[in-house]
């Protein structure tokens, strides 16, 4: 598992444009847009493997929040989790409406420098390794460690997310690690 992902500062003035957003200042949600699209991509991109898909989504989940922002609470969670949480929503719509595979000349796009296509199938065989590990692992205990260390959210905004104590997120995270450990140890 990498270090975990620094949770990033708040953006200066987020409840100020919010409320201009909300009042239909497209400029003003372009600059939450701006300052959140990177670590949402990330979330899910992590949660469906291919980028032009997490691209679809993350433009979707961005497409939702401008929809439905008379339903986003300003004074409640921060406004980056309710883009997580529409996030999450999409994600699983998508895995219920695609059944989707890969063709094998697809897996893998090789770039010309040889050394660099064992670098990138190491880290895809990586990547996939902890993909795999994950599907052990309950909804909540994915939720958890993607949210810590994939989008770096610090635990009291996971906990306040996912409608939990800060003690029942901490167990939560390292029950899922120990379990994660156990499915990513060499055989």
């Amino acid at each position: 598992m990498r270090t975990p992902v620094p949770s990033a500062p708040p953006l200066p003035g987020e409840s100020r444009l919010v409320r201009q957003a909300k009042s239909g200042d497209a400029d003003a949600f372009t600059q939450l847009y701006d300052a959140y699209v990177e670590r949402v991509y990330r979330y899910v991109y992590f949660r469906v493997t291919d980028e032009a898909v997490a691209e679809d989504l993350t433009s979707q989940v961005f497409l939702k929040a401008w929809e439905h922002l008379d339903r986003y609470q300003p004074g409640g969670s921060p406004f980056i989790a309710w883009l997580y949480t529409i996030a999450r929503n999409q994600v699983i719509d998508h895995y219920r409406t695609h059944k989707e595979s890969v063709p094998l000349e697809e897996a893998i796009a090789l770039p010309a420098d040889v050394q660099a296509v064992g670098e990138q199938v190491e880290s895809r065989f990586e990547l996939q390794a902890m993909r795999d590990a994950l599907q052990f692992l309950t909804e909540d205990q994915q939720q958890v460690l993607i949210l810590k260390f994939i989008a770096g959210l610090e635990t009291h905004e996971i906990a306040r997310m996912m409608n939990k104590g800060e003690g029942a997120m901490r167990a939560l995270q390292m029950r899922a690690l120990h379990t994660l450990a156990k499915h990513l140890e060499p055989e």
